[in-house]
């Protein structure tokens, strides 16, 4: 389904328009043309752009034409590159994958819950069309499994309004735990043949996000070499087949929107785990986009990773 449109190997734009300080520098400079110029030549197909609402949105609700006008940009440079596009949005009013950010409230709020709705609406009054180029993504990372009855709620009434506007376009929804592959099959049926689930993938956490300040659950003093971590294609067969199966059972398919290493692990090992996991992304056919293209402590562009990109871009 993805594939068929061009949607298979991507990579993230994390940073950019999300997980940042919204500084006009930020904003501006972050990513440029030959960013995707260069994604390009890595021969990737796509890009997945996490946007948090309030580079779209004002205090009150109304929308930045600002915001809008920077998606447009990235449109028109995937457009010059030939490359596709999943918007991504990475935090809603009131709810956000991560608790620094202070976002409260929106599994309980109808108001914020229809603040949601009206920007998803907003987003596909400007793109809703382009079908063969954009993929909507409704939220990112779900946390907590208490919210999964009404998460699936709100995701159907969501992809109803968008349908009102955009009929055809495809849009990935993930479940509980960060979109853990463990929780695909605790999402509602997909809404129409349209709808993908959509996971995460940074398993095993120990291993991916060693050193990693922000993981209350890891020692960030812990280090753990490849070989000792247990980690084959026999470890991402077991952790990928209840989400195959829910997705053969309502005839969809999957798509892995992150995956990749921490930079505190050696290029040697890194390399190894990308090879791993694609061996099991290619067995299925599962479209993908690694994270991250630039920076945010997992950058694939970044100098450290210099003398193994070429081999590790066969791998992505």
């Amino acid at each position: 389904m993805l594939k068929s449109k061009g949607f298979y190997r991507g990579v993230n734009l994390g940073g950019w328009l999300s997980q940042c300080d919204y500084s006009r520098e930020r904003l501006d400079n972050f990513i440029a043309e030959t960013d995707f110029a260069k994604i390009s030549v890595w021969g990737l197909d796509h890009v997945r752009i996490p946007i948090d609402y309030n580079v779209l949105e004002n205090e009150d609700g109304t929308y930045k034409t600002e915001g809008f006008a920077r998606i447009d940009w990235a449109l028109s440079m995937c457009e010059k590159y030939k490359l596709k596009t999943v918007i991504d949005l990475h935090k809603t009013a009131g709810f956000s994958f991560d608790n620094a950010h202070k976002e409260a409230g929106f599994f309980d709020s109808e108001a914020l819950q229809e603040r949601f709705y009206r920007l998803w609406e907003e987003i596909a009054k400007h793109y809703g069309a382009m079908t063969d180029d954009v993929v909507f993504e409704l939220l990112n990372e779900v946390t907590d499994e208490c919210y999964i009855t009404k998460w699936n709620q709100i995701a159907e009434t969501c992809i109803r309004r968008i349908r009102a506007i955009a009929p055809d376009i495809m849009i990935l929804v993930g479940s509980y735990h960060n979109n853990s592959v463990l929780t695909v099959n605790a999402l509602d049926a997909p809404y129409d043949e349209n709808v993908i689930y959509n996971f995460h993938c940074y398993e095993p956490l120990k291993f991916t996000h060693q050193g990693a300040y922000w993981a209350a659950e890891l020692n960030p003093d812990d280090r753990f070499a490849f070989e000792e971590c247990g980690i084959d294609t026999d470890y991402f067969e077991g952790l990928f087949a209840d989400a195959l199966a829910a997705a053969k059972k309502y005839n969809t398919t999957l798509y892995c929107g992150e995956y990749g290493m921490i930079d505190r692990v050696c290029p040697e090992d890194t390399l190894k785990w990308y090879k791993t996991i694609h061996a099991v992304f290619e067995k299925y056919g599962i479209a993908r986009s690694a994270w991250s293209y630039k920076e945010m402590d997992f950058g694939l562009s970044d100098e450290r990773l210099d003398d193994v990109r070429s081999e590790l871009l066969q791998y992505l």
